[in-house]
């Protein structure tokens, strides 16, 4: 058989009748197939990059004594966005139970016009599917979320799973909870901490598929009120299937839905949850402050299999936890945790206060003085000695640069201080560098040096020369390959956040 012309072939080749017939048919004579098929899911950007801002609406306006609404919210909305947060996360705020409420710092008895934990759910009013009357209506919440919106965030709510004694499960579905001998429902327990007002959920009772139903409910119900992030309050004290089975299926119809674990527990718990479909989890950077303990904890986070499917939300403090750190290193503690808790990882919150460098805490423990969930909070918004600052720049700079936007690229370079950590973020093209120093002692100046290859700038010429410019300040440096020194006082200047500029 003649071969045909070159030019015949050439032809024949890109005849994209030809590309579409094999398209269609492919050989498939030597192919296999992977079963079962391995599931991927892809979540919005917002999944993956975002900054939340926690705060308890009842507290919005930090009047003392009186409970501020969901209509006078919009001022620490507006000032949340000023420092450039896009997540606006409130604590419960369904009704709030009378039997049993809590007092101030936890008392069991609470005085006339205290008003309770929120996390003890449920009332006259209802439970989980409408909001604690003193704060507004439905309508007023619907009205904040769109305020909200408009300006270009959005609304987090927290699904607590507790019930008070007044919530209405407790009369309509008394099998739902634990029971003692003599028939009368449990209180929650965290040995040696007590919860009187709080009945918890028994996922494993005889009617558990009503119950998980109803669970799955709550969230498709606020869903539907276009409510599509929620904080799960202790999911690990659930069953893990229970998770698996709910995300699942609030996802099929809503693909958009986001779910942030609130597990401080063991690892393999705070894994299994994850893996079950979390998309984002809480973490141990709370208690990581070393620069040993920083570099091994976020090296597994991002540089192993766990950056497949665990997401850590990275928060300083909580309403449950002030860490030692805070309490006790003063104004800088909070500018290098922000520094860090901003820059480690794509998402990160803090709890209103921190910006307010707040750190009364009881005497011992981490936890507030005066905590904001048994009480109103009394806070001058914009009180002297204010961090807001420093958290507006760190927020624009994660935005500006797109190599902060990415999960999985952290890297650590070496220093001659341990007092001092320095890591890198990079996009595959290095069109986007930014090298992050950080004094982790907030007491004291701290100096040396920091390593940096200049293969990881993407450099040829050892005695290449290049300038970064320190994105806090706007000042400009210029660095080499090998050793370049660093001087970081704690009062002025704890940290910096630099990018390399060709």
């Amino acid at each position: 058989m003649r071969a045909a012309p070159p030019a015949e072939v050439d032809r024949l080749a890109h005849d994209p009748e030809l590309a579409v017939l094999m398209a269609t048919y492919v050989d498939r004579e030597f192919s296999t197939e992977l079963r079962p098929a391995i599931p991927v899911y892809v979540d919005r950007v917002g999944a993956r990059f975002a900054a939340w801002y926690e705060f308890f609406p009842r507290s919005a306006e930090g009047k003392p004594d009186t409970t501020s609404t969901f209509r006078d919210c919009v001022g620490r909305v507006e000032d949340a966005k000023a420092m450039g947060f896009d997540v606006i996360y409130f604590t419960p705020i369904h009704p709030i139970g009378f039997t049993k409420r809590k007092g101030r710092n936890n008392s069991v008895t609470s005085q006339p016009g205290e008003p309770g934990s929120p996390y003890a759910i449920g009332g006259p009013a209802g439970g989980h599917k409408t909001v604690e009357p003193t704060l507004g209506t439905l309508k007023d919440f619907d009205w904040l979320q769109k305020q909200i919106r408009v300006r270009g965030m959005e609304v987090a709510i927290d699904f607590a799973i507790n019930c008070s004694p007044d919530h209405p499960y407790v009369k309509d579905h008394p099998d739902w909870f634990y029971q003692r001998p003599d028939g009368s429902i449990k209180y929650a327990e965290n040995p040696p901490k007590r919860y009187e007002d709080i009945y918890p959920l028994n996922f494993h009772c005889d009617d558990w598929k009503a119950l998980w139903q109803e669970m799955k409910d709550i969230i498709l119900f606020w869903c539907k009120r276009e409510v599509r992030i929620f904080r799960v309050d202790n999911p690990h004290t659930k069953p893990v299937a229970f998770w698996g089975w709910l995300i699942e299926g609030v996802q099929r119809e809503f693909p958009d839905a986001i779910f942030l674990s609130e597990a401080f527990t063991k690892p393999k718990m705070m894994k299994a949850l994850a893996k079950a479909g979390f998309t984002q989890s809480y973490s141990y950077f709370t208690w990581r402050n070393t620069k040993a303990e920083l570099t091994e904890y976020f090296t597994e986070l991002t540089q192993t299999e766990m950056k497949d499917y665990y997401r850590a939300n990275l928060f300083p403090n909580t309403p449950d936890i002030l860490p030692f750190f805070l309490q006790h290193g003063g104004r800088p503690a909070f500018m290098i945790r922000a520094t860090l808790a901003a820059t480690l990882s794509t998402v990160y919150g803090i709890y209103a206060g921190f910006e307010l460098c707040e750190n009364a805490a009881l005497p011992g423990r981490e936890e507030y003085y005066d905590s904001e969930k048994y009480q109103f909070k009394e806070r001058d918004w914009n009180a002297p000695g204010n961090i807001k600052e420093h958290i507006t720049k760190l927020n624009l700079i994660r935005k500006d640069n797109r190599a902060l936007h990415l999960y999985d690229n952290l890297r650590f370079l070496p220093t001659d201080n341990d007092q001092i950590i320095c890591y890198m973020k990079s996009t595959p093209a290095l069109d986007n560098i930014v090298l992050v120093v950080v004094n982790l002692d907030p007491y004291h100046f701290q100096s040396g040096h920091v390593d940096v290859p200049f293969e990881s700038f993407g450099f040829t010429d050892r005695g290449d020369v290049w300038r970064v410019r320190e994105l806090l300040t706007g000042e400009r440096f210029e660095w080499r390959h090998g050793r370049n020194y660093v001087a970081l006082d704690p009062q002025t200047r704890p940290a910096h956040v630099l990018r390399v500029e060709r």
